[in-house]
């Protein structure tokens, strides 16, 4: 088993920046691919960012040029550099860790974007 836990949400200014955490235990070497995903109040969660162990990346598009995704293999840790945050940004973020076999998920931290 492998348990996520975030860091790092907040409230912030449109134009503001957040910067977001999440550390992988248990068993968390069996985990390649890890990544971002969001759910915005009435809507479905959607992906925001992934990254694999290699490195290679994918993002959704309206954050691309805004929102960095990066990773500490050593650590099991994935961040999320968020800047030139809008209100449209705000969502409860969840952080994913997927192995051959299981898709785990983070308890999810709240952006809030004000305008």
């Amino acid at each position: 088993q492998v348990q996520l836990a975030e860091s790092g949400g907040g409230l912030v200014q449109a134009g503001g920046s957040l910067r977001l955490s999440c550390a992988a235990s248990g068993n968390r070497f069996s985990i390649n691919t890890m990544g971002w995903y969001r759910q915005a109040p009435g809507k479905q969660r959607e992906a925001v960012a992934t990254i694999t162990r290699g490195g290679s990346t994918n993002y959704e598009d309206s954050v691309k040029g805004r929102f960095t995704i990066s990773r500490d293999n050593a650590k099991s840790t994935v961040y999320l550099q968020m800047n030139s945050l809008q209100p449209e940004d705000t969502a409860v973020y969840y952080c994913s860790g997927r192995d051959i076999l299981n898709n785990y998920w983070g308890q999810g931290t709240q952006v809030t974007v004000s305008s």
